[in-house]
């Protein structure tokens, strides 16, 4: 599965009301971290089935930003069962991030 993009249209429907954990990637395009991990976030997109990977670009999303208090980015957060139940702020391992998952 790719990843997807979520804007504040429909973060609800993708995010907060999956079945699946979601692995949500608070992103900007300018922000060279952000770029980084993002092929840590298409390989596990790519080889899980057991959730959900999208990204959020702050600056076209700025309410979903202010909403879940990202101060710095890359900004990961694991969303269940429409909570948020971990977060990782900056570039890390794709081991790491996973780890979030639970």
């Amino acid at each position: 599965m790719a990843v997807t993009n979520v804007t504040n249209a429909t973060f609800e429907n993708e995010v907060l009301k999956s079945e699946l954990p979601v692995l949500a990637d608070f992103y900007a395009d300018w922000c060279g971290p952000c770029r980084m991990l993002r092929p840590s976030l298409e390989q596990i997109a790519d080889e899980r089935s057991d959730v959900k990977v999208v990204a959020i670009n702050i600056d076209d999303n700025p309410e979903l930003a202010d909403e879940f208090g990202i101060a710095s980015i890359p900004c990961v957060i694991v969303f269940k069962n429409g909570a948020e139940a971990n977060r990782n702020i900056g570039l890390v391992p794709k081991d790491v991030i996973e780890s979030l998952l639970g």
